[in-house]
């Protein structure tokens, strides 16, 4: 990594177009908007000035899930999404979550092995593109 990686707070739509250009190009910008964003917090990954990764947290009592995590093609397999993820858990275990999931794209299921989530159901498709609930405690 060139420039020290930063995490902090953003708004909900400063995720939108890193969702939109990594999840979902094909697609709308609307498609990556959720209905509760809102209630969402999230967090952005920052080098130097630049947003390189995204991630939403939406915590409800003991539970949490994370939502629409994108870093920048460019960014990825450089560590800035695995410190991103991390940050996320801990934000979680802080507000009183003993357990955290997210729904995965098959593809990235070892990426979210390596954090201790679990396949939780099997393969369920959103379009073309394959998933499955993973989950782990925190």
């Amino acid at each position: 990594m060139s420039a020290e990686i930063q995490i902090r707070p953003i708004a909900a739509a400063d995720t939108y177009t890193l969702r939109h250009q990594v999840l979902w190009p094909q697609e709308s910008l609307n498609y990556v908007r959720l209905l509760n964003d809102h209630e969402g917090q999230h967090f952005g990954a920052f080098e130097g000035a630049q947003l390189v990764s995204v991630i939403s947290l939406f915590a409800e009592g003991e539970t949490a899930r994370f939502r629409k995590f994108a870093t920048r093609p460019d960014k990825q397999r450089k560590g800035i999404g695995s410190k991103l993820l991390r940050h996320v858990f801990n934000v979680a275990r802080q507000q009183g979550a003993k357990r955290i999931w997210c729904d995965a794209r098959a593809e990235n299921r070892a990426f979210y092995r390596a954090f201790g989530l679990e396949a939780e159901s099997g393969i369920t498709y959103r379009g073309t593109m394959p998933y499955l609930r993973m989950g782990c405690n925190l």
